[in-house]
């Protein structure tokens, strides 16, 4: 059975699913309520046939034989050198030299997506202890998305620990729960309002940052939840980061540019929202592209023993979907996020490697049979993503029936292709 770690003690958290069951199907409400007093997290079978033990050996072998190091990577250092410098270029041409709407607009979109890049290289491999092997440079460059304006106390544990440990299992992983107005999976209860799901949705993409910039953050450190998982709140220094990271991402990208650019508040304020838009709707399609999307698998415990049917490792990789791996250029700003199965499989190596490391883990699953997905192309990642939203929305007319929770709710071939 799968354990959770708190990092902040070493005791083991169990989440209990007792208090996740608002949302999903009346049938799986049922189920869980009959045992509200046990431990109703999922449980992983045993890897009894060893595709991780061979998958990792393989890909340590690898790592030797080319002299490839896990972490503390020469090219991860130049690149946070690269995507500092572009962050910083962005805000001080913004702040003190665009003189037109169109020029501050550019700089903006530009300070956006820097910021973006940041989270997707810097903080993400951190915060997974893939940047170094020093845990306290982990934690120095974990603290970028404080600065960005989140939390990263928050997010190791609705990233790391709910979303990495139980992908796509609805109620448990917080990454798919986005509310009543949102239905990502076949056992998420259906509302009329998601029949139009497919076209608002990417509008409210927009509003991801400044959610919890400015309220989400704030909520759940003072509520001690993130959605219906009870956390432990921040306290001592893991406190004192999270204040001090709202007060100098607020302070820089609100209050100096209203005390240094001489513009009306209502001009920053624009500028402000359409910089949180950009970047809300970046890490969220990002996010989508990897498990949204009608290859990806979203697997329920079988039966009232909360079992599931794949083991811990299995369950990764049909669960997730690379895309456009050919893309020197996305893998670079993406952080690697576009080999999202070699992400979730090793999570502790720096993404520098997911490319090298990609054909071996490609290479295995086929060997065990394990379903390895792919989209050629961003673009037939996205469409994928909007299909996906449409058959959630429409269940009647696509064919996954509302509450359904199908064996394999995606294709079977390994490659998906637009």
């Amino acid at each position: 059975m799968l354990a959770v770690p708190n990092p902040l003690s070493s005791k083991v958290i169990e989440p209990t699913l007792v208090s996740l069951i608002e949302g999903l199907t009346p049938t799986f409400r049922e189920q869980l309520s009959k045992h509200a007093d046990e431990d109703r997290r999922p449980k992983f079978p045993r890897d009894d046939r060893g595709f991780q033990t061979e998958l990792k050996r393989r890909v340590s072998t690898f790592m030797h034989e080319t002299g490839r190091r896990e972490r503390d990577c020469w090219q991860m250092y130049l690149k946070t050198a690269i995507i500092i410098a572009w962050y910083a270029a962005s805000y001080l041409l913004l702040v003190f030299v665009v003189q037109h709407w169109w020029e501050a607009l550019l700089a903006t979109v530009s300070l956006a997506c820097a910021l973006a890049a940041v989270g997707f290289n810097i903080q993400h491999d951190a915060g997974h202890g893939a940047y170094s092997n020093r845990p306290w440079i982990n934690k120095l460059a974990a603290f970028g998305l404080d600065l960005m304006g989140a939390s990263s106390y928050l997010w190791h544990w609705k990233h790391v620990v709910f979303h990495h440990t139980y992908v796509n299992v609805a109620g448990v992983d917080t990454d798919i729960e986005l509310g009543g107005i949102v239905r990502l999976t076949p056992t998420q209860r259906l509302r009329a309002v998601h029949h139009w799901q497919h076209l608002y949705l990417f509008p409210l993409y927009g509003i991801m940052a400044v959610r919890w910039h400015l309220w989400g953050d704030f909520k759940e450190v003072a509520t001690g939840r993130l959605g219906p998982h009870p956390i432990p709140r921040p306290k001592g220094w893991d406190l004192f980061l999270f204040i001090a990271g709202k007060a100098v991402s607020i302070g820089i990208v609100i209050v100096l540019p209203l005390v240094l650019s001489g513009h009306p508040w209502w001009i920053v304020g624009i500028y402000y929202f359409i910089m949180t838009a950009v970047i809300g709707v970046i890490l969220s399609i990002v996010f989508q592209l990897a498990h949204c999307v009608e290859e990806a698998d979203f697997p329920m415990p079988t039966d009232e023993t909360l079992r599931m049917e794949a083991s811990w490792a299995v369950h990764q990789v049909q669960t997730t979907v690379d895309f456009s791996r050919k893309s020197r250029l996305l893998a670079w700003y993406l952080g690697g996020l576009n080999f999202q199965i070699e992400h979730h499989l090793f999570p502790r190596i720096c993404h520098i490697n997911y490319p090298a490391i990609s054909g071996i883990v490609e290479k295995t699953c086929r060997e065990y049979g394990v379903k390895y997905s792919v989209h050629t192309t961003f673009l037939a990642g996205l469409r994928s993503h909007y299909r996906w939203l449409w058959r959630m929305g429409n269940p009647a007319r696509s064919s996954v029936k509302p509450g359904a929770i199908p064996a394999n709710a995606c294709s079977n071939h390994a490659l998906a292709r637009d």
